[in-house]
């Protein structure tokens, strides 16, 4: 390299050229010399990738809660050139990474003990880290019941929340809500701000949407699930979070003609995605016809169909009995036990859609794979 035409390029003839790559390409980049590495490493050039919005919109899995592997791996597909990508984890000098989410190009993880000490230690902590620049931090650490128990979400602003059935952890480097209120007196736990959650029920696939959360939770009878959409905004929380239920006489039987529900997030902030299986009928044990994608409008507040698997597609899912579901944005992802593969539902430009097969899954287990969106950046430091 040190006796290449390259290193008689100007600076920024450089920028120009590496900026026009994938960050994940740039990231190889940077490992074939220290000039290289200099100059992709560099506050101009991060700032030029930050004013061009430079992300890689992937969909990352979450390893099985069994595979416990010595050297952690991120593997992620990348949509468009319908290729598995993998980023190394090994830089975080800690045990039992297990990846859950992310937000705004910053990757969280639960995280154990740190590697080689003593294992008795029950306290978990969620790791930021970018993995393409490998930096991370550690937030203060919570109990392991938390990771067993919670769904997390993270937002802009470095604002993370931790909800169970009872409870709703939330931290934020910024500054913690409302903490200068005369009247704010929430529960501490470390630098964590602790509130009682005020839910019927266990909240089902819960999203951030903005500053709102939006959950599923079950109002039924213990003979009988009834869905219910509840939604809470986080700049009012002060000693409890105050969630509206959100209902409309136009909606009808809306959330009786799916089994099993889930929310997803949608490409803006005014969509909301709902998938489930299509009932048959109104029976309690009726079989589904397909899988449904119903698209919620914030604004107006009205559904419409998004999208319906095609039914040779979802002979597949129906034999398997059991399917998960992930992804945001204008992508949905689908795996079940004994299928082998993904089915993507994806949302095109000119709003036309398109349902195809991934095929090459890494990893093993039961074949479930769970995951969420991740958007690649070099520019964001934890």
């Amino acid at each position: 390299m040190d006796s290449s035409p390259f290193n008689n390029l100007p600076q920024d003839t450089l920028h120009q050229i590496f900026c026009h790559l994938p960050p994940h390409q740039i990231t190889i980049a940077k490992c074939v010399c220290k000039s290289l590495y200099s100059a992709l490493s560099s506050q101009s050039f991060l700032h030029l990738l930050r004013t061009q919005s430079h992300s890689l919109p992937l969909l990352a899995l979450k390893p099985s809660h069994r595979h416990v592997s010595t050297h952690p791996t991120l593997h992620a597909l990348d949509p468009t050139s319908n290729k598995w990508l993998k980023f190394s984890l090994s830089f975080i000098p800690f045990s039992g990474l297990h990846p859950i989410t992310s937000s705004h190009g910053l990757l969280y993880l639960w995280a154990s003990n740190p590697r080689n000490a003593p294992t008795q230690n029950s306290q978990k902590a969620l790791v930021v880290c970018n993995p393409l620049t490998a930096q991370y931090k550690t937030l203060p650490q919570l109990g392991s019941a938390w990771s067993r128990h919670g769904s997390v979400l993270a937002g802009s602003l470095n604002v993370v929340l931790v909800i169970t059935e009872l409870a709703i952890l939330y931290y934020s480097e910024n500054g913690n809500a409302n903490s200068n209120d005369a009247n704010f007196n929430p529960n501490y736990l470390n630098n964590w701000l602790k509130f009682s959650s005020n839910l019927p029920s266990k909240p089902r696939s819960p999203i951030f949407v903005s500053n709102f959360i939006f959950t599923l939770c079950d109002v039924g009878s213990p003979w009988r699930s009834q869905w219910a959409m509840f939604r809470a905004k986080i700049v009012d929380m002060k000693k409890t979070i105050q969630w509206v239920r959100l209902e409309k006489q136009e909606w009808g039987d809306i959330f009786d003609i799916l089994k099993r529900p889930r929310l997803v997030k949608a490409g803006n902030d005014r969509k909301v995605y709902m998938v489930g299986g299509l009932k048959s009928s109104y029976a309690i044990q009726s079989a589904c016809t397909t899988i449904l994608i119903l698209r919620l409008d914030l604004e107006s507040m009205e559904w419409e169909e998004a999208g319906r698997m095609p039914v040779e597609m979802y002979r597949c899912f129906m034999e398997s009995g059991k399917f998960k579901v992930f992804g945001g944005g204008n992508r949905v992802c689908f795996s079940a036990k004994r299928v082998g593969r993904l089915a993507l539902w994806e949302e095109k430009g000119d709003g036309k859609t398109d349902w195809r097969w991934v095929d090459g899954v890494p990893g093993s287990g039961d074949g479930l794979s769970r995951g969420f969106v991740f958007d690649a950046r070099l520019d964001v430091v934890p």
